[in-house]
């Protein structure tokens, strides 16, 4: 199965001498494309260090991640900059939308920047996927903090990226708003064939996705086809 993103030996270090924390302790690990990958570990275990390393949010310390076959460390700033505009979506735990925008123009964000168009039906196929045709034109105090995630979530898809990360995206959600954001993504993969990577804690969630990686201590300790909600739960009590 063709490779989303890969990580290669990935070391990532912070501080230095006593004051020295290995965030990623040389961390081998392969993405598939047009697959739901979840990462689920403890808190401080490296989760969301791997998520923004993988994005092209933070750099490492030595290693390599390749999205499809573009190696990011040998990307300039302006090259890394347009490749996670184009080839990448995030959503984040805080939604990060423009409060003077509408839901429309928070999701074109991306491609107004770019100064492109988004393809018409593909954004309505996102709008329509993620329920929100009757907010397009609400600014964000105006949604509720579901419909806000779910713009975000329109936003990262939009420019129809290799690949899509979120970080514990339903996190600041109820779980009825949480477990619809969710039954989104899920969507996202089966409906648009989109290769996505969820950090989460929820059991639940990580039984939506096709693969469970664990992680513990900077490094990815075991991993789960085709999780069960079971599975997870006796991984994470044996720890095995």
């Amino acid at each position: 199965m063709p490779v989303a993103v890969r990580a290669v030996d990935a070391l990532k270090v912070y501080g230095e001498g006593q004051n020295e924390v290995i965030a990623l302790n040389h961390v081998d690990l392969e993405i598939a494309q047009g697959r739901f990958t979840a990462i689920m570990g403890p808190s401080g275990c490296g989760k969301s260090t791997l998520l923004h390393c993988l994005a092209g949010l933070d750099s490492l310390t030595s290693g390599k991640v390749m999205v499809g076959e573009t190696d990011l460390g040998g990307l300039d700033d302006d090259e890394l900059t347009r490749l996670r505009r184009d080839r990448i979506g995030f959503v984040f735990q805080a939604y990060n939308l423009l409060p003077m925008l509408t839901a429309a123009e928070n999701i074109r964000l991306p491609m107004t920047i770019a100064g492109r168009e988004p393809d018409p039906d593909w954004l309505e196929a996102i709008v329509e996927v993620l329920h929100l045709a009757d907010r397009m034109h609400h600014r964000p105090a105006e949604l509720s903090g579901g419909q806000q995630q779910r713009v975000a979530v329109a936003r990262a898809l939009v420019t129809r990226p290799d690949i899509v990360f979120a970080d514990e995206p339903a996190g600041n959600l109820d779980s009825r708003a949480g477990t619809e954001l969710l039954a989104f993504l899920r969507e996202a993969v089966d409906r648009f064939g989109q290769s996505l990577v969820l950090v989460t804690h929820d059991p639940n969630a990580a039984a939506l996705s096709d693969r469970v990686l664990f992680m513990a201590d900077g490094s990815v300790t075991g991993e789960i086809n085709a999780p069960s909600i079971e599975a997870i739960l006796d991984r994470a009590r044996t720890g095995a």
